[in-house]
């Protein structure tokens, strides 16, 4: 029988991004803007990302290094207020393992031309398989990632 264990951790990732909040929200709202700056690295095979934005709707993506460990994200929203936040609880698996499941906060405040984002991650990491370290810098990774894609993205 696997050991079994818990570990809780909170974090917060602030970011200053040169895009209105409209911007920075359609960013997360619309599936082919956000399939093209979320998700694991480049050189990863990856599933069809399926994004349904409304409270209550789901999200998911899946992918890993070639004939390596599969990533899987499953997502649920909870809360969306139209450029401003948007609530979601998510799952992560390693092929058929469970490591996590968290509570991800993002709020979007007008700052000057740009946006300020504040995200705030609830997680419990489960059986050993995770910790808030390592999911901290993917998120941080992921944040990179919109920042560059507001910067290429021409104005809508």
């Amino acid at each position: 029988m696997p050991q079994r264990s818990t570990t809780h951790a909170t974090f917060v990732i602030e970011r200053t991004l040169a895009a209105t909040p409209e911007r920075v929200f359609a960013a997360y709202a619309n599936p082919a803007n956000k399939a093209r700056w979320f998700g694991g690295p480049e050189e990863w095979d990856k599933s069809d990302y399926q994004l349904d934005f409304r409270p209550g709707g789901r999200e998911s993506i899946s992918g890993g290094p070639p004939g390596g460990t599969v990533h899987r994200y499953d997502a649920l929203y909870w809360d969306i207020v139209v450029n401003e936040r948007i609530v979601v609880g998510y799952e992560m698996h390693l092929d058929a393992t469970r490591i996590s499941v968290s509570l991800g906060t993002t709020e979007l405040l007008p700052q000057g031309s740009g946006t300020r984002l504040i995200y705030t991650e609830q997680g419990v990491f489960l059986d050993g398989y995770d910790d808030a370290g390592s999911r901290e810098r993917g998120t941080r990774e992921l944040l990179d990632n919109l920042a560059t894609f507001l910067t290429r993205v021409v104005p809508s």
